[in-house]
């Protein structure tokens, strides 16, 4: 997580005090259950994997491993580990992705032997908006380093002159919340990784599949903001989880899919309002406008050359720039909302022609293979259920295995695996 705010207001060291004072007083009720914190700042990999390390050689000493791979870092200048991956030679924001993604960290190098396998590793940073901006090099808002952290703007709500720091009684009763949820967890056993399954309810399982088809994986925000965007989905899903380990309870229901997105939104509105300029917001509104005009023309005229957009569609008012960048838009969708295809008849340049992805067969299939299909088509395969042999001759069972392709709301109300039926009916014997 990420708090970004303008200097002095805001009050990103307020919210590290408040932070420090509920960790201190769950440590004095449970050191088993806290888990470890660093403040000092972080440098390089090589210091971040030395917190939680495996162990290593020192001389002729052998310095025994962290077995708790427990680590929350809590960076009160953001700005010094931007500095850092400046540095020729540091892969400290690469170790910063791994640790996100729970990956083992062993550097490969022949003299460095410190290693930190399954490291579980939380992250609060604060920073200045002017920092963020001037600090982040271009690769980093694209390589997945900054959309790894959900950045939240926040300040101060009104001026007091003699603010009231939060009553020791009230951090109290934070601190032994915190441990109820612990202890539900088992936060003791951090030995036994992966020992207690999270899952979501029918009703949260079909919210979270409109939301993952839908909001989630809306891409009109041009593509800076959505690189920095990019991974809302799993953001949701761990803060889900979190709400209900917070209830007590190992089932994520609607509700707590409700309440992370909200936290998600407001993320997204953070980002927006950080790294967006009113240009910007103006020139993604004008090739969005421009992007539906496209589909529309195209959902009439099934198969146009370029020509026609620009002379038919837009009656040649809108620039060349802008009809690329909305047809680079509908092409970089995943999966692409348009496909391109040359004539190369005669001997002069190919004419490309451009159809909507939906009205190609291979685009209807690709869909099945994706979960996106609205239909309820019957799909058909054989697999080989049984082998025997009966004398010289080998005797093949294959079963018929038909698959139904539902809706993402009808999908969402069964298990993640599509149903298949099979009967008596279905089964075929083959002699070799």
């Amino acid at each position: 997580m990420l708090h970004i705010g303008r200097s002095g207001r805001g009050r990103k060291g307020d919210a590290v005090s408040l932070i420090s004072r509920i960790e201190h007083a769950l440590r004095a009720l449970s050191h088993d259950a806290t888990p470890k914190v660093h403040r000092g700042g972080l440098s390089s990999r090589e210091g971040l994997v030395y917190l939680i390390h495996d162990g290593f050689m020192d001389g002729k000493e052998e310095v025994p491993a962290i077995l708790d791979k427990r680590l929350l870092v809590v960076e009160s200048e953001f700005a010094n580990v931007l500095h850092q991956g400046k540095r020729e030679g540091n892969t400290l924001s690469a170790a910063l992705r791994d640790c996100w993604d729970g990956v083992s960290m062993k550097p490969a190098t022949k003299s460095n032997r410190l290693w930190a396998t399954d490291p579980h590793i939380a992250m609060i940073g604060a920073v200045t908006p002017s920092e963020l901006l001037g600090l982040m090099a271009s690769r980093e808002l694209t390589n997945g380093f900054a959309n790894r952290f959900m950045m939240l703007w926040a300040e101060r709500p009104k001026l007091m002159a003699f603010p009231r720091a939060t009553r020791q009684e009230d951090v109290d009763a934070l601190a032994e919340r915190v441990l109820e949820v612990l202890q539900f967890c088992q936060a003791e056993r951090w030995a036994d990784k992966d020992h207690m399954r999270v899952e979501l309810s029918q009703d949260a399982r079909k919210r979270y599949e409109v939301l993952y088809y839908g909001e989630l994986n809306d891409n009109s925000a041009g593509e800076r903001i959505t690189a920095l965007i990019e991974r809302r989905a799993p953001m949701l899903l761990r803060l889900a989880m979190l709400f209900a380990l917070c209830d007590k309870t190992t089932t994520v229901e609607a509700h707590h899919i409700n309440a992370a997105l909200a936290w998600v939104r407001y993320s997204v509105e953070s980002v927006k309002f950080i790294f967006a300029s009113a240009a910007d917001e103006v020139e993604v509104a004008e090739v969005n406008d421009t992007v539906q005009k496209i589909v529309d023309f195209l959902t009439v005229h099934k198969r146009v050359t370029r020509k026609q957009i620009t002379v038919d569609c837009f009656g040649g008012h809108v620039n060349k720039t802008r009809i690329d960048a909305a047809l680079d838009e509908l092409l970089s969708c995943n999966p692409p909302r348009i496909t391109v295809q040359e004539d190369r008849r005669g001997q002069g340049r190919p004419t490309k022609f451009y159809e909507l992805a939906a009205n190609k067969s291979n685009y209807a299939n690709n869909q099945h293979s994706c979960g996106l299909a609205a239909d309820f088509e019957t799909h058909e395969q054989s697999e080989v259920c049984e082998q025997t042999t009966q004398g010289p001759e080998l005797v093949r069972q294959v079963r018929i295995v038909r698959e139904a392709f539902k809706s993402p709301e009808i999908r969402a109300s069964i298990d993640c695996s599509h149903s298949s039926h099979s009967s008596q009916d279905g089964v075929k014997s083959e002699v070799f």
